[in-house]
């Protein structure tokens, strides 16, 4: 398991040295394309090939949030080498939890068959997700939903196993009113999809926020079980939005796992 203070100096001397915080925060303008249910957000530079991919979902309790929602990450990651991509998806009430892992099913089929003429491999696509974002990156990784997805960054939610949540008394009404059917829960539930076939390599963090130690440390353990590589990140030291908001800062020890996972992940 990875902690902050282990990291930090490496985050450090992973940031490109020409980059300062300040330009880092201007990112570049995207280039929005509709991909059917919703849109999505293109983050390339002109005149580069065969870029790894980073594919983000947002957060909002199922319901609130969009593609915007990227603090720095676009240009940390340009700067890093990636192309980066923000998907919206539809929003409770109007669409329930299985209709947005589809949007986020069909989201990156389109990036995967239109990326290489933005720059990016189609091979070496990895889903990050952050909260919400983060359940529905695993709920889809996980299942088979994101076919030759090279990796999966998760980064902070308690939705692994809905089931187990309801159990320990943690279906708070966030929770609740995004997935309202006991029926549903399994189905909608990452961890009970580990183990139905080859998982690729999964970087999963959780904050100091309640309960987030525990349920992550459970499905981290359930993945590992099953043979995948999975990186562990204590990000007790963060709160449960700086450890999505601080992520490209100088610094930053989240932003040095997750480079340090990807680089090993992706080649």
């Amino acid at each position: 398991m990875i902690n902050r203070r282990t990291l930090l100096l490496m985050s450090m001397a992973l940031l490109p040295d020409s980059a300062s915080a300040a330009s880092r925060r201007l990112s570049p303008s995207p280039q929005t394309v509709d991909y059917g249910p919703a849109r999505l957000d293109i983050y390339a530079r002109a005149g580069e090939n065969s870029l790894p991919v980073i594919l983000f979902i947002h957060g909002g309790a199922w319901r609130a949030g969009n593609r915007s929602n990227v603090d720095v990450k676009p240009g940390f990651l340009l700067d890093n080498g990636f192309c980066f991509v923000s998907i919206d998806y539809r929003m409770l009430p109007k669409a329930d939890v299985a209709t947005q892992a589809e949007d986020v099913e069909q989201a990156y089929r389109y990036v995967r068959a239109n990326i290489a003429g933005y720059g990016g491999d189609p091979n070496q696509i990895a889903v990050m997700g952050h909260s919400a974002g983060s359940h529905l990156a695993a709920l889809t990784g996980l299942r088979g939903g994101l076919p030759g997805v090279a990796a999966l960054v998760l980064n902070d939610t308690r939705a692994y196993d809905l089931e187990a949540l309801a159990r320990s008394g943690g279906m708070t009404p966030a929770y609740a009113r995004a997935f309202p059917d006991p029926a549903q829960w399994r189905t909608l539930s990452p961890a009970s999809h580990v183990g139905s076939r080859r998982h690729p390599p999964t970087f999963v963090a959780y904050s100091r926020a309640t309960g987030r130690a525990a349920a992550t440390r459970a499905f981290a353990e359930r993945l590992q079980a099953t043979g995948t590589e999975v990186t562990l990140f204590d990000g007790s030291a963060y709160s449960h939005m700086s450890i999505n908001r601080n992520f490209g800062d100088e610094g930053d020890a989240l932003t040095g796992a997750v480079m340090i996972f990807l680089k090993a992940a992706l080649g």
